[in-house]
């Protein structure tokens, strides 16, 4: 036998045994996780989900000296950490450190969810880590979600011209120490914004439950006065499911401060009184929209402002 026949041979050999091994760590992962698989056998996609079912597309390349060369990845990710790799190591140790990784962007992809369920989102002009909003009037705004703390204040690029760009230029430049980790991602960026973004059709549906039934704002404004209360959502929920209206407690104190006829028809003192001015109404100036509990809600807050002043 010539050396050229001895060296197909061997090559016959060696890619047999690399054929075996393929097919052999395939099975040990799954073969409902493959997506493709070249003819040389030496580029695999697989479908990995993570724990709550989300499915990512993990490439893996293999060389021919595999599994002596550690092979190299790509995936659906916005990074990826050094994978451990020896000459003992398998196709299925691979996906379980990307499995692990992927636990770890959990919040990251929570994040992006919450946006691109909520918001009108341009996915043609997005990308894995960044969402573009269109506003209207020209008015564009790209996010950029920084993957390793995704809660955190965002980076934000204002794209178009006129007053409404350059009025949440000036909000995001002034309010963005105001940004709170631990509040909801779009609460916080309106807030900072001042605005509500544009939202999907099914999700404005569902506005009047989440928007204050007394201002007709989500949120209240980014203002010291308000203290705690400062860029915060509705608190108060009326108990009819009929009704489901959201309102501000601190909406709902100034509006009760306001009408006069509170402290003339009602001693704050007295709790009777207060009983006996929900039976005659008239004396209050309540949007005739809310129904029977928002009123008695009213009420109710009458006598906490009541017990507060005594105290």
């Amino acid at each position: 036998m010539d050396c050229s026949e001895q060296t197909r041979s061997k090559e016959k050999v060696h890619s047999t045994k690399f054929h075996r091994l393929v097919y052999s760590e395939i099975e040990e992962i799954g073969w409902e996780h493959l997506v493709r698989l070249s003819a040389d056998l030496t580029l695999l996609n697989l479908r990995v989900l993570d724990k709550k079912n989300r499915v990512h597309l993990l490439e893996i390349q293999l060389d021919k000296a595999y599994p002596k060369c550690p092979p190299s990845i790509s995936a659906d990710v916005p990074y990826i950490n050094d994978l451990e790799w020896s000459k003992h190591s398998r196709l299925k140790n691979l996906v379980q450190q990307f499995q692990e990784h992927l636990e770890k962007l959990q919040e990251y992809w929570s994040t992006l969810e919450e946006i691109d369920k909520t918001l009108c989102v341009d996915h043609k002009l997005s990308s894995l880590s960044s969402r573009c909003i269109n506003i209207g009037n020209d008015c564009i705004i790209v996010l950029s979600i920084i993957s390793i703390d995704p809660r955190s204040l965002p980076e934000i690029r204002f794209v178009g011209s006129g007053q409404l760009v350059d009025t949440m230029r000036k909000n995001w430049q002034r309010n963005s120490k105001q940004w709170n980790k631990e509040g909801s991602f779009l609460e916080n960026l309106e807030c900072l914004l001042q605005t509500q973004l544009p939202r999907l059709p099914d999700v404005q549906k569902n506005d009047h439950q989440i928007e204050c039934g007394i201002c007709y704002a989500q949120s209240l404004p980014i203002d010291d006065e308000l203290g705690d209360e400062s860029g915060s959502g509705t608190n108060y929920t009326c108990e009819n499911t009929n009704c489901n209206r959201a309102f501000h407690s601190v909406c709902l104190g100034d509006w009760l401060r306001s009408i006069t006829t509170t402290r003339q028809h009602v001693p704050l003192g007295c709790p009777q009184n207060i009983v006996a001015a929900e039976k005659s109404s008239e004396h209050f100036d309540i949007p005739n929209h809310f129904c029977l509990r928002c009123h008695l809600m009213f009420f109710l807050e009458i006598a906490h402002i009541a017990q507060s002043q005594l105290q």
